[in-house]
């Protein structure tokens, strides 16, 4: 793929434009974008050339692959079938559409754009600093060489995973919303460390490097973190006395519940769109 074309240019666009700027030394970018201001940083993110282009039709005959990268409510003002029909209609070949659009299937992208080769991806915020976590679904279309392409885009920014469409909700609920999980844990961690009586900067950086050092930890050994939270829980110790205190609060029970609920809210979104 040497030309790639996002048709929205905020900052999961950036993000993986930067990442595969930086993985990949021969692409060039294509973007279109209402806001001036997305414009410009999306420019100053990538090193390689950037072309402006004033509508989607013009970003579909330019390019080899084309990622939307609008909100859900945007799409379908933003991708008109006629525009794109009538910009492909003297191309050999279509793009290869690669959706981060949450809520929006791949049928209703097939049927809005008349093209049938269609990735649909569902990234997280952390790919702004190349350590996102994907997961994709291909249409049936989609050779096993474009499979692999998109596959390597999308790890240039991080982990990713191949699914079944039919999980991609259970994706959102995890992946998607689950940095929002984190930060709160992370923002509880920090106010137990001032309540204890940690300065609220020493708190806030003993709180991140938990969080980053364990799930590095979990990634690293590939132990089951039950087994890895076994070793620091002392017989009459401290931890297993803050152990059961979750316990007591259902703290389990309350993330798988956060995680089900995203689920049925991405549900209910796709199922309106």
């Amino acid at each position: 793929m040497k030309t790639i074309g996002f048709i929205g240019a905020g900052q999961m666009a950036q993000a993986l434009a930067a990442g595969i700027d930086n993985a990949y030394s021969d692409v060039s970018f294509e973007i279109s974008d209402p806001s001036d201001e997305a414009k410009k940083l999306f420019c100053s993110k990538v090193n390689s050339s950037v072309q402006i282009r004033e509508s989607a039709g013009e970003i579909f005959r330019h390019c080899d692959a084309v990622f939307l990268a609008i909100k859900p409510q945007y799409f379908h003002a933003a991708i008109k079938e006629s525009e794109i029909q009538q910009s492909l209609a003297d191309q050999s070949a279509s793009p290869l559409v690669i959706s981060i659009v949450a809520g929006i299937s791949i049928d209703v992208i097939a049927s809005a754009t008349s093209i049938d080769q269609i990735a649909r991806v569902m990234p997280n915020t952390p790919c702004l600093i190349m350590e996102g976590a994907s997961a994709v679904s291909f249409s049936q279309s989609v050779p096993p060489e474009h499979r692999q392409q998109v596959l390597d885009l999308l790890g240039s920014v991080g982990t990713v995973a191949s699914v079944p469409e039919n999980l991609m909700d259970s994706v959102t609920g995890l992946s998607g919303s689950g940095p929002a999980y984190v930060y709160t844990f992370i923002e509880s961690l920090i106010d137990a460390g001032v309540l204890t009586g940690l300065p609220r900067d020493i708190a806030r950086k003993l709180a991140i490097q938990t969080v980053v050092g364990a799930a590095k930890l979990v990634a690293q050994t590939e132990e089951h973190p039950a087994v890895l939270r076994d070793r620091v829980t002392s017989p009459g110790g401290t931890t297993i006395a803050g152990l059961k205190q979750l316990e007591v609060n259902d703290f389990r029970g309350t993330v798988i519940q956060a995680v089900e609920a995203a689920t049925k809210r991405a549900r209910e979104l796709g199922a309106n769109s």
